[in-house]
């Protein structure tokens, strides 16, 4: 089946999410009949139209989905919009010959699409790159029975029902319990008093004197070796590396080859063997 579904061309959540939830759900659920005779069509004949309506049916099940992803502070017309992502996804590879149900095939779909976009969104969330991680994200919030810190018995229950270590849970409780702070914010220390951001206590390098003098003797170094191993090519090389590389107005290898009542390719092997010898006389001079 190679037809597609493109995410434009169905309606997005957008800013009203309230319209929107209302005219999902005053979309019929398919009938098991229903369901499998556009599957086919799609399956079969490639039928565009009938992906739609699968996918239309369908659109209640992702803001069911979503909401249960609600408490990572996104919004949820985003989270909506990422898992209707994936449920393209899955009818544009549903086969409805395996005997199961488009929703319960789409599931995972939808959630690959969801947990995807919350990880790359969340900044609090950067650390879970690894499996164990990601798994403890997902489900640290309901494994906890209160908001209280976990106590030693919990975090040892909660690592091995998830099977990671006891460790990783308790990092991902303090990271799941912090907030962020703004790098560049003013600090409060008053009621009507602020002190510098962190940054403004930083060292800018760049205009560290010692840096620019040493930069600037590099430089002239480099420039008198420079043009030191100039002065021994020949003049056919040095003019040839002068006007292609140091001229304000830099000389094609077409422009030289017609001065030059060469070819192109014969100025372009010169220009290669003078820089070679040029950067082997530097390494010399250093």
């Amino acid at each position: 089946m190679g037809t597609q579904l493109q995410p434009s061309q169905l309606n997005s959540p957008g800013k009203d999410i309230e319209s929107y939830l209302s005219s999902v759900h005053a979309i019929p659920i398919l009938t098991k009949e229903q369901e499998q005779e556009l599957a086919l069509k799609l399956y079969e004949e490639d039928d565009l139209d009938a992906a739609r309506q699968l996918v239309i049916h369908h659109l209640r099940f992702v803001v069911h989905i979503a909401r249960s992803y609600q408490g990572y502070g996104l919004p949820l017309g985003d989270i909506i919009q990422e898992g209707n992502v994936g449920l393209m996804k899955a009818v544009d590879k549903y086969d409805p010959h395996r005997g199961v149900k488009l929703v319960s095939f789409a599931v995972h779909w939808i959630k690959a699409e969801i947990h995807e976009y919350i990880l790359k969104n969340w900044r609090l969330v950067k650390i879970a790159t690894t499996k164990a991680q990601r798994k403890l994200f997902f489900n640290l919030r309901s494994k906890k029975k209160s908001l209280d810190w976990l106590t030693k018995e919990e975090a040892e229950s909660i690592a091995s029902d998830l099977n990671v270590d006891v460790k990783d849970v308790l990092h991902m409780e303090n990271r799941l319990s912090s907030n962020d702070s703004s790098f560049d914010a003013p600090v409060p220390i008053g009621d009507d008093e602020e002190i510098m951001s962190p940054s403004q206590y930083l060292e800018d390098k760049r205009y560290d004197p010692e840096v620019i003098v040493a930069n600037e003797q590099a430089e002239e170094v480099n420039r008198s070796e420079l043009v030191e191993a100039l002065k021994m090519l020949d003049n056919r090389s040095k003019d040839i590396l002068q006007r292609r590389y140091l001229a304000d107005q830099k000389a094609t290898l077409h422009d030289l080859a017609d001065e030059y009542e060469v070819s192109a390719e014969r100025i372009r092997q010169i220009e290669n063997s003078a820089l070679k010898k040029l950067k082997s006389l530097m390494v010399d001079f250093a």
